[in-house]
């Protein structure tokens, strides 16, 4: 007589997606802000990247006297700057940052700014939040000084929207931007436009020439409150 069957045994649960690393504080905004045209003014000439082994670009940096530290885990990141410690006259700056990955989607963190000088101490906490879906992201920075507010969405493979909502307590000053991005990749094109509470419109264009690692960008901008237009021209290399 045969073995008899014996019933599988139950297969485990499938562990749920990664959470994955939150980024930096400093880049929360950073899908929004790319919709937005950068400002132009003048001819420039931007290289990217080393041209040969024998022409190579440097870039200066000048550089405060403060300490840097960051942790990154797998759903995590923290870091530390404190600048510009003396401790003859007590006085120091030191600014705080925590993201967590809540869920996939969701990221809770918050940044902190202490100073001290002979006189004077305080300290300003914001907290802040993103969440990221397949077709946009939503992030928002509140604390005391105010609040920053900002929303991205991919309508499709050409078009993408940000807007983009500041208040600052102190100044007690409201700004509101609208930002879109349009792709043309038969022609290797790419249009970016804004329009802001402040009455300034304005786009730039950029034109990619392949085969070469040059893109070409045409900008201009106009301040209706202001009576100011200004344009620029630049060639990118890289």
């Amino acid at each position: 007589m045969g073995n008899a069957l014996r019933p599988a045994a139950p297969r485990a649960p499938r562990r749920g997606e990664p959470l994955g690393s939150p980024g930096s504080f400093d880049e929360l905004h950073r899908r929004c802000k790319e919709v937005f045209p950068q400002q132009m003014e003048g001819v420039k000439l931007i290289v990217n990247k080393t041209l040969s082994s024998h022409f190579q670009t440097h870039q200066a940096k000048f550089v405060t006297w403060q300490f840097d530290g960051e942790y990154r885990g797998d759903d995590c990141t923290a870091t530390l700057t404190l600048g510009n410690p003396d401790l003859l006259s007590e006085s120091v700056i030191l600014v705080a940052h925590f993201l967590q990955s809540v869920t996939p989607r969701l990221v809770l963190g918050g940044e902190m700014v202490y100073h001290r000088r002979p006189g004077e101490e305080g300290a300003i906490l914001t907290l802040a939040g993103k969440y990221t879906a397949p077709k946009w992201v939503a992030t928002l920075n509140v604390g005391y000084g105010g609040a920053h507010a900002s929303y991205y969405h991919r309508a499709n493979e050409q078009v993408q929207v940000g807007v983009e909502l500041e208040a600052n307590t102190r100044l007690q000053d409201t700004t509101f931007a609208f930002g879109y991005q349009l792709n043309l990749p038969q022609a290797n094109m790419v249009f970016r436009g804004l329009l802001d509470s402040n009455w300034s419109v304005g786009g730039v264009l950029e034109k990619k020439l392949p085969p070469l690692p040059v893109t070409l960008a045409l900008g201009a901008f106009l301040n209706h409150w202001k009576n100011r237009f200004h344009c620029g021209f630049s060639v990118i290399v890289g």
